[in-house]
């Protein structure tokens, strides 16, 4: 018989504590444990930051399991292959801590950051763990402000124009946008800052690191005029806290005028 245990998938926005809705804190209650994967030397800055949300909104006493996310390969010769194997080993030692350290009828939750259905991996190593049947969670999911609207916001500006579409994407896939989808690009996870070598100099750019925390940092204008003052400014801020989170937007001109 399969070991029942809640899971709750809470977004927490993209790093400030101010972003948490009220759902969110209200689902912070009565968790038996979080469950942390993090790994790199980001580790601990990550978990200080998710610390001194769960300060402000966890009840007193609040307990915390860090778990050793598995190693991955960064540079593999199949991506997605890679990734899914990741994935899967990340499932097998969650279900072993929900199993030994929370137990059946326990409750723990996974902060996620930003919003647990845009580039997250945390439902599918919660749905890999499901179909495994050792265990039978219950599933709360908690939508959080994606760093997507965080941006926009910080930057005062709209995320598209009249009668215009948005493409979401990668900077691993930034390249291999559709022609006539590059109107308004919102690119996420580029450690390389691949705009550099795929955006026209005229295109304009609004990126942002830290966006909705006291390290705020945002940067825009003309790609020709601010993509090596973006590229410092990342390296010099990665160095610093030893962590990163950045998104940018990426506009061409368009012919609209709203």
């Amino acid at each position: 018989m399969s070991v029942p245990v809640a899971i709750r998938v809470i977004g927490i926005g993209p790093g400030g504590p101010g972003h948490v809705t009220f759902a969110a804190a209200e689902a912070m209650a009565g968790v038996d444990a979080f469950l942390f994967l993090d790994k790199g030397s980001a580790k601990h800055s990550l978990l200080d930051a998710r610390r001194e949300i769960l300060d402000r909104y966890a009840p007193q006493g609040y307990r915390m399991i860090e778990i050793a996310d598995p190693p991955r390969d960064r540079d593999p010769d199949d991506y997605a292959t890679e990734v899914r194997r990741w994935h899967g080993a990340r499932a097998s030692v969650v279900e072993r801590v929900l199993l030994e350290e929370v137990g059946a009828g326990g409750v723990a939750a996974f902060l996620v950051w930003g919003d647990p259905a845009l580039y997250d991996s945390t439902l599918r190593i919660v749905e890999d763990i499901t179909g495994r049947g050792v265990l039978a969670p219950e599933v709360t999911v908690l939508p959080g402000v994606t760093s997507i609207s965080a941006l926009t916001a910080a930057h005062r500006i709209p995320l598209n124009r009249i009668g215009e579409p948005i493409h979401i994407t990668t900077g691993r896939l930034l390249a291999d946008t559709p022609a006539g989808a590059d109107t308004n690009q919102v690119v996420m996870l580029d450690s390389y800052l691949a705009f550099r070598e795929t955006a026209d100099p005229d295109d304009h750019i609004w990126w942002g690191a830290y966006v909705g925390t006291p390290d705020e940092i945002l940067i825009s204008g003309r790609v020709a005029d601010v993509a090596d003052r973006i590229a410092e400014t990342r390296a010099k801020a990665r160095e610093s806290t030893g962590w990163l989170m950045d998104v940018y937007l990426l506009r061409k001109e368009s012919r609209f005028a709203g």
